[in-house]
């Protein structure tokens, strides 16, 4: 304290007079909250996020009002009286089947297949000794994402058009032409282009959080490479695969504007599907009942992968502790 108040002294005037406004600041601070109503501090900061997931949930329940409402096509008003006419149409009609199979098959396969490509790519970039590697794939990996969707959808469109790149290769060698746009495969191939640097993002930090020396000690015992692979990483990295799921599939799930552009207006998702019935067809209660559809069968699987699998980066950090 001695020294303390020495060194106060010896302090310029403008120094002094901070540290008086500093100490007037703490003392009315500490009047008006006392010790116990400090520790409420780290939920008065929880409030925001209280007040967004509030606006979330009334928005839930707003759409889950909507759906139990049909549209009166005189009047163009929803219906007073409840009803789940809006989800026996889902069920009966065919088109909303094959959009609802269309959008998850499709992520189904956009999901297996961007964690089979982001795994090597994320475990090259993590692995590798060289510093000018590890900044290239970095580079590319972030590089999409200043271009934007919408920019790389077109892009697609110039690659796989009739006239494209791919096409002009192709009569270069002698072959045949391709029709690829506005097909559900060119809707996948935009799909796991643009969720393979999430993939990659959500594998990386599990990949980083295994020591080296655990590899190096299997292949010290006799193992094989693909026996350190199948037998210690990936089991290890585990929690990265479980984020990687949940992030492709559920972004995947209520992707908008790769299907609308690259499906041509033939291969929409259900997004696409809700899109239409909002602001095409203005039926409020059909697209809302898709919406609630759309939801539960995804909160439903991704709950069944946590079940399964764990909680991902969540139970890893807990272990951790």
């Amino acid at each position: 304290m001695q020294g303390s108040n020495a060194g106060r002294a010896d302090a310029s005037p403008l120094t002094r007079a901070r540290w008086r406004l500093t100490d007037a600041a703490d003392t009315m601070l500490s009047a008006l909250f006392p010790g116990r109503a400090r520790r409420l501090t780290p939920y008065i900061f929880l409030i925001p996020a209280f007040l967004i997931v509030g606006v979330i949930v009334a928005g839930l329940f707003y759409i889950g009002d909507s759906s139990l409402r049909v549209l009166d096509r005189s009047t163009f008003l929803q219906s007073e009286d409840y009803s789940l006419e809006n989800y026996v149409n889902i069920y009966e009609r065919a088109g909303y089947r094959s959009v609802l199979f269309r959008t998850f098959s499709g992520t189904a396969i956009v999901t297996i297949t961007v964690l089979l490509l982001s795994f090597p790519y994320a475990y090259l970039m993590v692995r590798t000794q060289s510093s000018f590697l590890r900044k290239f794939l970095l580079f590319n990996l972030f590089l999409p994402f200043f271009l934007g969707q919408v920019v790389r959808a077109y892009g697609w469109l110039i690659i796989l058009g009739q006239e494209g790149l791919v096409n002009g290769i192709l009569g270069q060698l002698g072959l045949a032409n391709i029709s690829v746009l506005y097909t559900n495969t060119a809707v996948l191939i935009g799909l796991i282009q643009y969720m393979l640097p999430f993939g990659v993002l959500m594998l990386a930090p599990a990949l980083t959080a295994i020591d080296s020396d655990i590899e190096a000690a299997s292949e010290g015992l006799g193992a094989k490479w693909y026996q350190t692979l199948w037998h210690v990483v990936l089991p290890l990295a585990k929690p990265g695969f479980v984020a990687a799921t949940v992030v492709v599939f559920t972004i995947t799930l209520t992707e908008f504007a790769i299907p609308a552009i690259l499906g041509g207006g033939t291969n929409d998702y259900v997004a696409n599907a809700i899109y239409d019935a909002f602001f095409r067809v203005s039926d409020m209660g059909a697209g809302s009942a898709l919406g609630v559809v759309l939801i539960v069968i995804g909160t439903t699987l991704v709950s069944v992968l946590f079940a399964l699998m764990g909680t991902g980066t969540v139970g890893f950090l807990k272990e951790d502790k």
